[in-house]
């Protein structure tokens, strides 16, 4: 158990008070029969405060050997957490921490059992309460919100409502999970077919197919317009934008300009594989993401609209919003 203190943030709205000391408990052991581990989760959550949403939070792949686990992604879940939500962070299959036999059914990147994990989350609350006694009375079960970040955002966009046709046995994947009501989606992958590169189309199959028409629950879209992926696209940067252009609203794009795959390092905090590290940048995201959020979770709340007015302010811009 640690307790987290964050710098107070710039204030996007009336709503965004001075951060919470945060409390951070892990790992929280969930056992699910038939995974290949047991399910390990990190739970954070400010230490005052109730009527709690929840945000469950997948991680990417990446380099390095701890991000991909429930040890990533501190500068969102901190800072979500500070700011009123319980933030639940899974450590997926496709980790490398877990260096899971390549031969493991669903290897390498595990794209069923990483949705899956999420509703093995849901069906746990109680568990994970707990485990985690200072929750209890104090987090609302009935607002969820499901948030990934690369891989973590094709998680993120099955359990929104996304579908694709499994390449094992032909058979469409629909994973939607009506408990999540909210999501974002950031710097995911886009649409399959011929705008996949060579090596994605052979080595992710399950690429191919994604069908965002289905995906109708409402979501914030998190790109980079410098974010290229060539191992993964030949379209460029915009293909991120699919989950946003392909699907049903309501939906919002935020582009961050001058932003690469790390979204200025929302991943962990001086994380040497970040190429666009921009403290500036992150702390839009942290900002942004939250407001979204907030708003969605509290009727008539006007901080996305606050942080919408704010990130154009100003001569120089980090970005842009649109929405439908």
């Amino acid at each position: 158990m640690r307790i987290v203190n964050e710098a107070t943030p710039t204030r996007t709205a009336d709503t965004m008070h001075p951060p919470t000391p945060v409390l951070s408990v892990s790992p929280v052991v969930l056992p699910v029969p038939g995974r290949a581990v047991d399910l390990q989760v990190r739970v954070s959550a400010p230490v005052t405060g109730s009527d709690l949403p929840v945000v469950l939070l997948s991680h990417g792949q990446g380099h390095s050997n701890h991000l991909s686990s429930l040890n990533g992604y501190a500068p969102l879940a901190n800072f979500w957490a500070a700011h009123g939500f319980v933030v639940i962070q899974p450590t997926h299959l496709s980790s490398r921490t877990l260096n899971l036999d390549p031969g493991t059914p669903g290897a390498p990147l595990y794209w069923r059992s990483r949705a899956e994990d999420m509703k093995h989350v849901l069906d746990r609350f109680d568990a994970i309460e707990a485990a985690v006694p200072q929750l209890r009375g104090r987090w609302d079960r009935s607002r969820v919100a499901v948030a990934g970040h690369s891989m973590g955002a094709h998680t993120a966009s099955l359990l929104l409502g996304a579908r694709l046709t499994d390449p094992d046995d032909g058979t469409e994947a629909d994973l939607a999970e009506p408990r999540i009501t909210a999501g974002l989606l950031l710097a995911g992958p886009g649409r399959g077919g011929d705008a996949l590169s060579a090596s994605a189309a052979e080595n992710f199959p399950f690429l191919l197919t994604t069908d965002f028409s289905t995906m109708a629950t409402p979501a914030l879209v998190v790109v980079g317009d410098q974010d290229d992926s060539p191992h993964l696209t030949v379209r460029g940067p915009e293909w991120h934008a699919d989950p946003y252009l392909l699907s049903p609203g309501p939906k919002s794009l935020l582009t961050l300009f001058g932003a690469g795959h790390g979204l200025g390092g929302i991943s962990g905090y001086d994380v040497a594989e970040t190429t666009d590290e921009n403290p500036g940048r992150v702390s839009a995201v942290q900002r942004l993401t939250w407001a979204y959020l907030r708003t969605e979770f509290h009727a008539g709340d006007t901080a996305w609209q606050a942080a919408r007015e704010a990130l154009t302010t100003g001569p120089d811009p980090l970005g842009r919003v649109e929405s439908k």
